[in-house]
């Protein structure tokens, strides 16, 4: 497979840990995206900037991906970022979290293609730096993008990543293939497809029925089948019991990570509860649930033996 594979950024998931882990055991991503970082009561959080230090993504090809409303954000972040070595940034114009929406930063910026026009203007002042973005069709109405298309076309933009929801849809409801079509064939940069990429079969059908993309993203698919990329470039499924094998590697790292990190058990267990989240179609039900709901280690590590 010659096309690129990159692995959607979630916030609370895909810290530095678990992409080093992710990469260490499964491997087959080309490009992980951090969770988006963004510009708030007077500067960066700790733990985004902890997040993108070069020592803690040795081996990574790592974009870093920001969320802002304006250029003077934007020109914080990118300045920010720019000191910690990076030659790559992506911007978010997909989130569809109300808290950001409502800021105009995220799925809120589309209908306010002023805003996006600004924000496209002020990386084409860093010729130094690879931008893409990150977009869905719209915040209320699938037609959002069409005011974008032009001056995207135009943009320095290296890529666009297209989610075919909107943002006030979440993550529910189909994703708007005929919506994607249209996307598709009037943006003329280069195109990831993004949104509810679960399989194989899901990877090979896009690749075939849209030959010009440069590449797939996942993000929710990756974490309940880490190793799907790798499997894409193979070319064939993995046993299920190797795949767990693997899963249970990545486990014993993620579990070794956070013992060291806290020292409570429920913090221990809320960030090693987030490794499973999404692992139901994995397991058995009923030992997904136990991992689940165990509320101290005991029980916890008990449930992890039945594995």
């Amino acid at each position: 497979m010659n096309k690129q594979l990159h692995f959607a950024p979630l916030q609370g998931y895909t810290d530095f840990e678990y992409r080093r882990i992710h990469a260490r055991h499964c491997g087959g991503v080309d490009t992980y995206y951090t969770p988006f970082i963004r510009w708030e009561k007077g500067g960066i959080r700790e733990k985004d900037i902890r997040d993108i230090l070069p020592e803690n993504n040795e081996g990574l090809h790592l974009v870093p991906q920001i969320i802002c409303a304006d250029t003077d954000e934007f020109n914080r972040l990118a300045d920010t970022i720019q000191e910690h070595g990076y030659e790559e940034m992506d911007l978010n114009m997909g989130c569809p979290a109300p808290m950001q929406t409502k800021l105009m930063r995220g799925s809120g910026i589309l209908p306010y293609p002023t805003r996006v026009s600004a924000l496209l203007k002020e990386m084409e002042r860093r010729p130094e730096v690879r931008f893409s973005a990150k977009m869905r069709l719209g915040l209320e109405e699938k037609e959002e993008w069409r005011e974008l298309s032009g001056m995207l076309n135009s943009s320095c933009l290296k890529h666009l990543t297209v989610h075919p929801r909107i943002g006030k849809q979440m993550y529910k409801s189909e994703v708007d293939m005929d919506a994607f079509n249209e996307v598709y064939s009037s943006i003329h940069i280069p195109i990831i497809y993004n949104g509810d990429v679960t399989s194989m079969e899901q990877v090979s059908y896009l690749l075939e029925r849209y030959p010009g993309l440069q590449g797939i993203m996942m993000g929710r698919g990756l974490l309940a089948r880490p190793t799907l990329a790798q499997e894409c470039l193979m070319g064939e499924e993995m046993p299920h019991e190797q795949r767990m094998s693997i899963l249970m590697q990545m486990h014993e790292d993620m579990l070794g990570y956070c013992t060291r990190k806290y020292k409570v058990d429920s913090q221990i267990l809320l960030h090693i509860h987030a490794f499973w989240e999404y692992q139901e179609s994995q397991l058995e039900r009923k030992t997904w649930k136990k991992i689940m709901k165990a509320g101290n280690m005991k029980n916890y590590l008990e449930a992890i033996r039945k594995l």
